[in-house]
């Protein structure tokens, strides 16, 4: 049995109040995050088929250092000028438990400034 941590237990709780409250639409598609220790990662998602629309993240992108604010606002320039080409231009933010706060503001900021609407 793999054994959690308590701040990964919270930011769980947490992140199930947010997804009682919002889910992606064909409309507007949700843009979830990920933050672990090393990296930052995003999907925009249709909750009503279940399919990941566009994803993209600091592994993806090669990124040699993928734990601090600048990966993150590359990767959130990045997923905009993917959802843009795919014709995705509203979405609703899912922050993923975490707080709106340093790495998750960051790539939030840098999707709005390269087009994204939430």
């Amino acid at each position: 049995m793999i054994k959690q941590n308590k701040r990964d237990v919270v930011r769980k709780r947490r992140h199930l109040r947010v997804r009682s409250k919002i889910s992606g639409t064909p409309e507007r598609p949700r843009l979830a995050i990920f933050r672990s220790n090393k990296h930052i990662s995003c999907q925009i998602i249709d909750d009503v088929v279940g399919h990941t629309l566009v994803s993209t993240g600091s592994l993806n992108l090669g990124l040699e250092h993928g734990g601090n604010i600048e990966a993150a606002k590359v990767v959130g320039e990045q997923i905009a000028k993917l959802a843009l080409s795919k014709g995705i231009k509203n979405v609703v933010f899912d922050r993923g438990g975490f707080l709106y706060h340093g790495r998750v503001k960051a790539l939030a900021e840098a999707a709005r400034e390269a087009g994204l609407e939430f």
